[in-house]
């Protein structure tokens, strides 16, 4: 029987990269120290302030909210968990629940803010409209920019002074390597524990950025925490091959990916210089803030023809 490498009792975990072995209370404690440490160093919450979590029922994003709980509990944080409904079919109404259930166990007030809602129609709607009438967009594309877009303006209405996310080791990992083969400087600036943003964006947090997804799910697996596992339909494309490349990477030479962090880190600073400055403006269509006359979710929905649909809901809420 295999021991724990700190405290001699039986072991639930090999940590490759570092080679220990961890038991079921040391790998906890590991998790959870990581975390505490990753906000302490980084700043990501200051006392009093009031922090939208992202929290879509997955493990990482229920592992983010439940830690941050933990972490704010005397400390004068105040926390509200924001959950948006892509309308994908037979995924999201099985984790919805999920994010429910944790957040009013915790007794975290949450929100829900939907796709139909908000743009007129589910994703579901969007990709067989897309399909007919755009090439080369993965439905990923949608769905990213418009749950950024609901996740950012949610916070900001809820008067959230942070907006955390799940983005664990591996997600980060995997975004560093997307940009560099999208040779896209920009958005590979904006990565990190946080990131500030201009007038209208809520900053956002990453605290367990430098966390390994499997040890994120081992986490909630330990503590009883009940999370939704099943993968996204739509997940492929570009980023599931960086992943798998990642996986494979890991697999062969472990502490890959945080050999990737860190060169990112030592980078990053530099990039700003590469970075073009630009104005800030109002999007015509919606009024969220953009660099140029559209945002990228109105620019999304007038090129599969919803932008009007949108527009008539705005008009509708504002009368």
């Amino acid at each position: 029987m295999l021991r724990c490498s700190f405290c001699g009792r039986r072991a639930v975990y090999h940590r490759r990269y570092a080679g220990v072995f961890l038991c079921d209370r040391c790998m906890i404690k590991s998790v959870e120290r990581r975390f505490r440490r990753a906000i302490s160093e980084n700043k990501l919450v200051m006392p009093g302030e009031r922090v939208a979590v992202a929290v879509s029922g997955g493990k990482d994003s229920v592992a983010c909210l439940h830690l941050l709980h933990d972490y704010c509990r005397g400390r004068r944080c105040e926390l509200v968990a924001i959950t948006v409904d892509e309308g994908i079919k037979g995924y999201r109404e099985q984790s919805l629940p999920v994010a429910r259930e944790n957040a009013e166990m915790l007794g975290v007030e949450h929100h829900v803010v939907s796709f139909k809602e908000v743009f007129g129609a589910k994703l579901d709607e969007m990709v067989k409209i897309a399909a007919k009438r755009v090439t080369g967009l993965n439905p990923c594309t949608y769905c990213g920019v418009m749950r950024r877009h609901l996740l950012n303006q949610g916070a900001r209405e809820l008067s959230a002074d942070k907006l955390a996310t799940g983005h664990n080791l591996d997600d980060e990992t995997q975004a560093i390597m997307l940009n560099y083969v999208r040779a896209d400087l920009s958005r590979l600036y904006r990565l990190g524990p946080i990131y500030m943003p201009r007038e209208g964006f809520v900053p956002r947090i990453k605290p367990l950025r430098e966390i390994p997804e499997k040890e994120v799910a081992l986490y909630t697996l330990l503590r009883g925490i009940k999370v939704h596992l099943d993968v996204c339909p739509y997940a492929s494309g570009i980023h599931t091959e960086i992943r798998d490349f990642l996986n494979s990477l890991e697999t062969n030479h472990p502490n890959s990916k945080f050999m990737i962090l860190r060169m990112f880190e030592e980078i990053r600073p530099h990039l700003q210089e590469a970075v073009p400055e630009v104005e800030m403006k109002s999007c015509e269509s919606c009024g969220e803030p953009t660099s140029t006359r559209l945002c990228k979710t109105c620019e999304l929905l007038q090129g599969i023809g919803l932008a009007k649909r949108r527009k008539n809901l705005i008009s509708d809420q504002n009368s």
